[in-house]
């Protein structure tokens, strides 16, 4: 979300000058689980971040559980909507669960769910997940076979989903996108908050929320963190 919001993080370079990534098959019947709703997303962008973790993010059926996310709102300068509305960062402003999609450091893609009442800008950066559906596909687009290296960083992720411009503003909770909840009857994951990751000015805020028990995340928890 932030202006540079993707550090690198091992992704394949993307060119501008170059088509965009191939795009998924559309998914073939229903999924398992009724996707979350648009409301769902009305909230505060802290709050849907938090209770993304564990959830299952597909684009075209492709995809996995959600295991890293950050949050940014529109008062804070970390966020791309800070300084108002623009053509680049409109969809942030809503309609919320849409999927809000930038380019950073003219290499990456990556991809954010929009949050919150419309007219905000606030949304949650999808940092990490664990590649469990069509995972050979997803390794295909990204050159690697150790699935600890699929999607594990924003760019990664989209990467290997074949996320780009062409999907930002989508909604959600739509094919081909989905967001599917927790499975029911599965152990609520161990969520533990730590600082962002790459923002500017030393901002710690405790936004960044992951799934702690996860060997799928774009960073290491820091020595001590606790739940």
């Amino acid at each position: 979300m932030r202006a540079g919001g993707c550090e690198g993080d091992g992704a394949t370079p993307a060119s501008p000058a170059q088509p965009p990534p191939a795009q998924v098959p559309p998914l073939h019947g229903p999924p398992l689980q009724v996707p979350l709703a648009q409301d769902f997303f009305a909230r505060s962008a802290l709050d849907v971040a938090r209770d993304l973790i564990g959830c299952t993010f597909l684009f075209g059926g492709a995809g996995g559980r959600i295991v890293e996310t950050e949050a940014y709102r529109q008062d804070d300068p970390c966020c791309h909507g800070y300084r108002g509305k623009t053509a680049r960062n409109a969809a942030l402003f809503g309609p919320p669960g849409r999927l809000y999609v930038y380019f950073t450091y003219g290499m990456h893609f990556c991809a954010n769910t929009v949050c919150e009442e419309e007219g905000v800008a606030a949304g949650v950066l999808l940092r990490a997940l664990e590649p469990d559906h069509d995972a050979e596909a997803m390794s295909a687009r990204r050159g690697v076979t150790e699935p600890r290296l699929i999607a594990s960083g924003p760019a990664r992720l989209a990467q290997a989903l074949g996320i780009a411009r062409e999907q930002n503003g989508l909604p959600v909770w739509e094919p081909p996108l989905a967001i599917l909840p927790r499975p029911g009857g599965a152990p609520r994951p161990r969520i533990v908050s730590t600082a962002r990751i790459g923002v500017r000015g030393g901002d710690q805020k405790p936004w960044r929320f992951v799934a702690a028990d996860s060997r799928f995340l774009s960073r290491p928890l820091p020595r001590g963190a606790r739940g």
